[in-house]
């Protein structure tokens, strides 16, 4: 099982005292550390879930967000780590895939083979329409189709040396991509749908999968069989197109020393607003003692998962809670 954790940008995670800080510092002319605080914070995570033996840290992107950019922090990671791998998220649509090609075998170089790349459709007009000067597109159909494209350029790009396509969204004549990626044959592609037309995509084009769950602790076991019997349908389409998928799950953690003490925190947590990122991924059941949440770890892999994309609270000590007591436990 692979372990990673998201890069705690302030938008990812459950605020915290030090977050809070920096969002204030983000927003605001010349305030902030002689380095900005949020970057500081991310970095300090990171390294130590390196350190800890993590294998994978998801760095997201949301333009709208008082964030530091994506792409800018995967660059900065790049040279801080030796080896975590850094997955970098990008929508189709804010940039051209060419030019993401470019900056994924450049990363891929700069990390020594340890960058991945996480495309999402996109779900935010406001972003879209700002960021990707109106490349909002309203019906989902068309947005996937962008994404089919996108994915088709950076593998084009990636693998051939002269790579062509005539699409209804990008147009690549001759492409050759001078620069090439240190892994071979291609950085590898995750991706999330739970649309039927996004799943063809994914079982057709991407490397791991993201599996959706409903939200809320009390939707554990139904989660679980949903989670099986969905790896059992995109191993069908992948095995259709003579491929085969990995499978990764996006979940919180809540670990105590007791269930009750567990149970209580996740109550508290659903109930806050500004929790519901966190809240959703509960879903996935990983709350309870170490050894509870051990043996579901051990259920999801013995059903396929072979990721999980993990986030703690506080961000620091559920890491170091999670490390020292769980982590033993399924390795």
């Amino acid at each position: 099982m692979r372990l990673g954790i998201w890069a705690p940008l302030p938008h990812t995670i459950r605020p915290e005292a030090e977050i809070m800080i920096a969002l204030d510092e983000l927003g605001t002319h010349g305030l902030g550390l002689p380095q900005d605080r949020s970057f500081r914070f991310l970095v300090d995570i990171v390294l130590r879930a390196e350190e800890l033996g993590f294998d994978t840290t998801l760095v997201a992107e949301r333009l709208v967000a008082r964030d530091l950019e994506s792409w800018v922090v995967s660059s900065a990671l790049a040279v801080l780590t030796s080896r975590i791998q850094i997955m970098t998220a990008v929508h189709p649509g804010m940039i051209q895939p060419q030019m993401v090609a470019k900056m994924g075998a450049s990363l891929d170089r700069l990390t020594g083979g340890r960058f991945a790349v996480n495309v999402i459709p996109g779900r935010r007009a406001q972003e879209f329409d700002l960021f990707g000067n109106g490349s909002w597109l309203a019906d989902t159909q068309q947005r996937y189709k962008r994404m089919q494209e996108f994915i088709d350029v950076l593998d084009g790009m990636w693998t051939q040396k002269a790579y062509n396509l005539e699409g209804e969204y990008y147009k690549v004549a001759e492409g050759e991509l001078t620069t090439r990626p240190m892994t071979h044959p291609r950085p590898p592609i995750f991706a999330a749908s739970g649309s039927d037309y996004g799943k063809e995509i994914i079982a057709q084009y991407c490397d791991t999968w993201f599996i959706s769950h409903e939200p809320g602790l009390a939707a554990y076991e139904s989660n679980t069989h949903k989670i099986a019997t969905d790896i059992a349908d995109m191993r069908a389409r992948a095995g259709r197109h003579g491929r085969t998928l990995g499978y990764g799950l996006s979940t919180y953690v809540i670990c105590a020393d007791t269930l009750d003490a567990a149970l209580h925190e996740a109550a508290e947590m659903e109930q806050i607003p500004e929790a519901n990122v966190a809240a959703k991924a509960l879903g996935a059941g990983l709350v309870g003692t170490p050894d509870m949440i051990a043996d579901r770890i051990r259920r999801y892999e013995d059903d396929g998962i072979a990721c999980l994309m993990l986030q703690f609270h506080p961000m620091r000590e559920g890491l170091e809670t999670f490390a020292a007591k769980v982590m033993p436990l399924i390795r």
